[in-house]
C-alpha cells in the first residue's frame, strides 16, 4: 500500500423498526384507494422505515440512537476499539438538537473521547462532505482512524393528524418519499492488503445565482406558532438539474482518476426516489457499471443512503474493481461523489 492510501475498514447501517409498506402508510394517512398506485407510479418506493410509531405517534428512535448502533457495528466489524478512533465526522440535515451536536452525543455513547469531532449540516451531500473532511484529515498524517457518520430522522416533520387529501403536491410527495436511518464507516490510514481504497472525494458548490431547490425551516420559541410550511421543494427544478449535475460530478471524478466510463464496475447513483434514480442512471449511460440502489426498500434516508449503498456493494467488490458514487444537494445546489478501488 502507498503511504497516501486511505482504506475503508468497515461500513454498517441502522434502521428504526420494521419496514412500512404503502398499504400501511395509506391507512395511517387515511388516503384514498388510489394511494398505492400513485406511490408506485410517481415515487416507486415500496417500503420505508420510520422512527415514529404510526399507531401511537411515539418517536421510538432518535438520530443519535441509530447512529450509535451503526457506529458500534462498524467499529466491531473493523476490529477497532473506541480508543483507537482519533477523528469523528458526521453529516446530517436533521440533527436531534442544535446543541449539543449529535456527533458528540454519539461519540460519548461509543466511549470515544479526547479526539476531534465535526458535525456538518447538509442535505443529500452531507455524508459526502463528512467523508471528504475525514479523507483530507487522514491524508495529512495527523490522524490514523476516522469514524464517519451520516443519517437523518424526519419525525419532527411528521404530523399524523393531517388529512392526506388536503396536502399540497409538495407536502404529499414528502410524506411518502422519506425514511429514517443512519450509517457509519471506518476509514483508516493503515489499510490491510486487499482493502477497498477511497481514491477521491468531490464536493463542489454550484449554487451561485440559483434559487434554492429545497428549503427546510427550523422554529424556536419566538416563531414556533407561525403558519409557514416547514418543508418546501421545487420538484421541477430538481428534475431538471439533478441529472445534469450528477453527470458533471461523475465526469469530474473519473477524469481526475484518468479512468474511462467503461472502467467502472459499480455505480452508486443519487437516491431521491426510485423513479428519479431510474432517470439519472439512464442519463449517466455507463456501459457496464452495475447499479447499486436501495431507495425502493429504505425510502430516501438522505445522509444515510451512501452507507446503505456501500454496505450492499463492498462485500461484492473484487481486486481491481472500481466504483463511483454520486450525490446532488438541491437546497442550494452541490454536486458531490467519491471513487473507490479494490486493491
Amino acid at each position: 500500500m502507498a503511504a497516501s492510501d486511505i482504506g475503508v475498514a468497515a461500513v454498517a447501517t441502522a434502521l428504526p423498526g420494521p419496514p412500512i409498506d404503502n398499504a400501511t402508510l395509506g391507512r395511517t394517512l387515511r388516503a384514498g384507494g388510489t394511494f398505492e398506485s400513485w406511490v408506485d407510479t410517481f415515487i416507486g418506493t415500496s417500503t420505508r422505515h420510520l422512527a415514529m410509531d404510526l399507531e401511537t405517534g411515539e418517536v421510538r428512535f432518535s438520530l443519535a440512537d441509530l447512529a450509535e448502533t451503526a457506529g458500534r457495528k462498524a467499529l466491531s466489524a473493523a476490529g477497532v476499539a473506541p480508543g483507537e478512533v482519533d477523528l469523528v465526522v458526521m453529516g446530517t440535515s436533521m440533527p436531534d438538537s442544535l446543541l449539543p451536536t449529535t456527533v458528540n452525543v454519539v461519540a460519548d455513547r461509543l466511549g470515544i473521547d479526547g479526539v476531534a469531532t465535526y458535525q456538518l449540516q447538509s442535505g443529500c451531500t452531507g455524508a459526502m462532505q463528512a467523508l471528504d473532511v475525514a479523507h483530507q484529515m487522514l491524508l495529512t498524517g495527523r490522524h490514523r482512524t476516522a469514524l464517519v457518520l451520516g443519517g437523518d430522522v424526519c419525525a419532527k416533520h411528521v404530523d399524523l393528524g393531517v388529512e392526506f387529501e388536503t396536502l399540497s403536491p409538495g407536502e404529499l410527495v414528502n410524506t411518502v418519499l422519506f425514511g429514517d436511518g443512519a450509517g457509519a464507516l471506518v476509514l483508516t490510514a493503515d489499510p490491510a492488503p486487499g482493502s477497498v481504497l477511497l481514491r477521491r472525494v468531490l464536493v463542489r458548490f454550484v449554487g451561485r445565482g440559483r434559487a434554492p431547490g429545497q428549503i427546510v425551516e427550523w422554529f424556536g420559541m419566538g416563531d414556533r406558532h407561525e403558519q409557514r410550511p416547514a418543508l418546501h421543494e421545487d420538484f421541477k427544478a430538481i428534475e431538471e438539474h439533478v441529472p445534469t449535475l450528477a453527470a458533471q460530478a461523475l465526469t469530474e471524478l473519473i477524469e481526475a482518476q484518468g479512468w474511462q466510463p467503461a472502467d467502472l464496475d459499480y455505480l452508486l447513483p443519487p437516491q431521491l426516489s426510485v423513479r428519479m434514480t431510474d432517470r439519472i442512471v439512464k442519463h449517466l449511460a455507463l456501459p457496464r457499471a452495475e447499479e447499486v440502489s436501495c431507495v425502493g426498500e429504505t425510502g430516501n434516508t438522505a445522509n444515510a443512503l451512501p452507507f446503505f449503498q456501500l454496505e450492499r456493494m463492498l462485500s461484492r467488490m473484487s481486486s481491481g474493481q472500481r466504483a463511483v458514487a454520486v450525490a446532488v444537494e438541491s437546497s442550494k445546489w452541490i454536486k458531490s461523489g467519491f471513487v473507490l478501488e479494490a486493491a
